[in-house]
């Protein structure tokens, strides 16, 4: 280090100061006479290690090195994972402020720098607990989100239940809906049919006080269309109601008599034609007692059984032709069609 160039010696100078004194009844030597001062090398050598920074002694640098390592470690990881997964921005890291070390030769650390290092201690442990609390975070969002979708699928499926229980729900109704139209409509024709019945059936009744059977006391014994050797044309035409001799018969309905004699086969008959045309031919019988163009009522008597013409016994052959046709319908069925059961 350059020093100063000594500066040259001044001739002594009494002070000049008055010789009066000064707030005392003397004059003080403390006072003066004063010396001119001159700086020299040796009176300005500075001070050595005031502005330098000591080496830390101990190692206690190096071991606060390692816990601020460790922190920023912690905390930089535990951030960086908050700021991967949860999206949170990651947490601040702060640095305590070291102050500078003094060049003095003590062993023991100043105590603002043992503050420093236990400042730093704190904020690692608090860079810690924020990056557990990310990751706590993180651990409830995601099982938030797990829950969240969880329910998304338990409505879904319970939509889809609720769906289905609807479209089961409506085909059971369109089924029943349809049951209950099938067994309306059956009823409906069952009533319809009922009721046709009991007209038919009051038509009948009616035609009944109308229509009577030719005879009384009698026995079916030969019905139309019935095939056999004793009929000329092979088969049965008529209708035969066998009865002793000398029963009854009379008009079934009012009409007007066409006929009344001998008819060879079928021995004497009487023919009765009606209002709409149909004639009735009552043969085989043993006797007539009307004759052409007498008007006959219902339940009249025109004759009486017996076993003319071509016959084995007594009885009645009763024919029906609609409109005087040649051929014959079955005297059965037309009589059941006018109420009459024979």
């Amino acid at each position: 280090m350059a020093s100063n160039r000594p500066a040259p010696q001044a001739p002594f100078v009494p002070s000049q100061r008055s010789t009066e004194t000064f707030g005392y009844d003397r004059y003080r030597t403390d006072e003066g006479p004063f010396e001119e001062w001159n700086p020299t090398a040796e009176s300005i050598r500075p001070v050595r290690g005031r502005h330098r920074v000591s080496k830390q002694r101990g190692g206690g640098l190096a071991r606060s090195s390692t816990v601020l390592g460790v922190g920023v470690i912690a905390a930089v990881g535990a951030g960086g994972m908050a700021s991967a997964n949860s999206g949170k921005p990651p947490v601040a890291i702060t640095m305590p402020d070291l102050p500078l070390i003094s060049d003095d030769d003590s062993s023991e650390p100043a105590e603002d720098t043992a503050t420093a290092l236990s400042t730093m201690g704190e904020a690692t442990e608090q860079t810690a607990q924020g990056g557990s609390d990310a990751g706590e975070a993180l651990r409830s969002r995601i099982i938030a989100q797990a829950e969240l979708q969880q329910d998304q699928i338990d409505s879904k499926a319970a939509a889809a239940a609720v769906a289905a229980a609807e479209k089961e729900a409506a085909e059971a109704a369109a089924k029943a809906e349809k049951e209950a139209k099938a067994k309306a409509a059956a009823a409906k024709a069952a009533a319809e049919e009922e009721a046709r019945k009991k007209a038919e059936a009051e038509r009948l009744a009616e035609l009944a006080k109308q229509y009577t059977l030719p005879t009384s006391s009698y026995t079916i014994t030969s019905t139309f269309g019935q095939a056999g050797a004793y009929w000329s044309s092979g088969y049965h035409t008529g209708l035969d109601f066998a009865a002793p001799t000398g029963t009854l018969i009379k008009a079934i309905h009012s009409g007007e008599v066409t006929f009344a004699g001998w008819d060879g086969s079928y021995g004497y008959k009487t023919e009765i034609t009606l209002d709409d045309g149909t004639e009735l031919w009552f043969a085989h019988q043993s006797s007539i007692s009307v004759s052409v163009g007498q008007k006959v009522n219902t339940g009249d008597v025109i004759g009486r059984v017996g076993a003319t013409g071509n016959v084995t016994g007594a009885h009645l052959h009763l024919e029906v032709h609609p409109g005087g046709s040649s051929s014959g319908i079955d005297p059965m069925a037309w009589l059941q069609g006018k109420g009459l059961t024979p």
